[in-house]
């Protein structure tokens, strides 16, 4: 890829990558925001359409299921128009179409519009991470575990904005239109100083899809538990709350926000604590906490509990799969091919966690659901040791440059 720098000093420039490693990081928080900013407000959603809890996880999956198919987009809209340009349209993309679920009255206009949701969130995600991956590799140093961080950020201030609208009892089509304007702007503006990347006369577009390795489906396996567990209290943690709690609305929402923040502390300290232990060190002790993070939903009589169990499962698997997108791209001697097809396993989870919580809650219970959340949980634990594909005692996340991956659901 050629370099084109709009401001017109070289892109090599130390403080011209300090500003696109600002610039991104502030992209990946607007990102987060839009999610925090849906996911609290998915009880009014459910209410507002009229969907049992079967029907809600079935709509719930159509998110990650648009966000599958579009992904592939996303490179060639960046080959085509440079990674600056890509990047502005697709998060704005991304942030207006926070205002489509709100608007749905039933549950067929609400699966075609969580689609559409997920398309832009997927495309955009994939623009702004290889961004991310390409500051990393030019700084030399890590940084995608912070790059999450700053997600995990922007998904607790939506949440906590959506926490107060719910507390309020506000429309969630008003709340949501004038998140998605404020997104909007702020995306756009930091979109300006992040790198533009432009490709050569003789570089060809790149392929729609890759099929994964067999030394890609143990470590994807490891990603699938933790994305799991992050999509099913991400979406449900606020409707477990009040439907199996029967607490307000409010404190539901609070819930949301309070595994977003442990979300955002473990990403943000991510780097360092990868470096002093190791990747399946790391992940193992995660493990463990999140299994006792849902033994606690699973077995709560009061919210305070419940809450707390939520946010324990946060702490557990923030960095789960950036660490197994990095142990992929090590683990053979075609790195791009395992990494895709750990993505491949990865997005399924996010695809098939809301709708199995759903199916399962319908037929059981939500505690039977979070029971085999709980259960995938123990798996990070035990499966820990894949992990460990080329890892040295205090390695980076990176790996090196080049190894640090896009988390494909931030």
């Amino acid at each position: 890829m050629a370099d084109v720098y709009g401001t017109g000093h070289e892109v090599h420039d130390r403080r011209g990558l300090r500003r696109a490693r600002y610039a991104v990081a502030a992209v990946f928080a607007v990102h987060g925001a839009v999610t925090g900013s849906f996911a609290t407000r998915v009880p009014w959603i459910q209410d507002h359409a009229s969907v049992s809890a079967g029907q809600l996880g079935l709509a719930l999956a159509f998110p990650a299921f648009g966000a599958a198919v579009a992904m592939p987009l996303a490179s060639r809209i960046t080959h085509r128009f440079g990674s600056r340009a890509a990047l502005r349209g697709l998060l704005a993309l991304w942030t207006l179409s926070l205002i489509l679920p709100s608007l749905s009255p039933n549950v067929y206009a609400l699966c075609p519009a969580l689609f559409a949701y997920g398309a832009a969130a997927g495309m955009s995600d994939v623009a702004m991470n290889a961004l991310g991956v390409e500051v990393e590799n030019r700084l030399d140093k890590s940084i995608m575990s912070g790059l999450h961080g700053m997600w995990s950020a922007g998904a607790l201030v939506g949440s906590a904005g959506g926490t107060l609208a719910a507390h309020l009892g506000s429309d969630a089509r008003v709340h949501h239109a004038l998140a998605a304007g404020v997104l909007t702007v702020l995306g756009l503006a930091a979109c300006h100083w992040v790198l533009d990347l432009r490709p050569t006369e003789e570089e060809e577009p790149p392929p729609r899809f890759s099929l994964p390795p067999r030394s890609a489906l143990l470590i994807g396996a490891v990603g699938f538990c933790a994305v799991f567990a992050e999509g099913a209290s991400l979406d449900w943690s606020a409707v477990y709350l009040r439907d199996r709690l029967e607490t307000s609305a409010g404190l539901a929402a609070a819930c949301t926000t309070g595994f977003t923040l442990t979300m955002a502390v473990a990403r943000l300290v991510g780097d360092a604590v990868v470096d002093r232990f190791g990747a399946a060190r790391t992940v193992r002790v995660g493990g463990v906490l999140a299994t006792l993070g849902g033994l606690m939903v699973v077995l709560a009589g009061h919210p305070a509990v419940a809450m707390s169990g939520f946010a324990l499962m946060g702490l557990g698997i923030a960095v789960v799969v950036p660490l197994c997108f990095a142990a992929a791209g090590r683990s053979g001697p075609n790195p791009s091919q395992a990494i895709a097809g750990v993505a491949a396993i990865t997005y399924t989870s996010g695809l098939v966690a809301p709708g199995a919580i759903g199916t399962l809650a319908e037929a059981t219970s939500l505690m039977a659901s979070f029971a085999l959340v709980t259960v995938l949980a123990s798996g990070l634990a035990l499966f820990a040791g894949v992990l460990r594909v080329g890892d040295r005692d205090r390695q980076r996340v990176s790996g090196g440059p080049g190894a640090a991956v896009p988390d494909p659901r931030p």
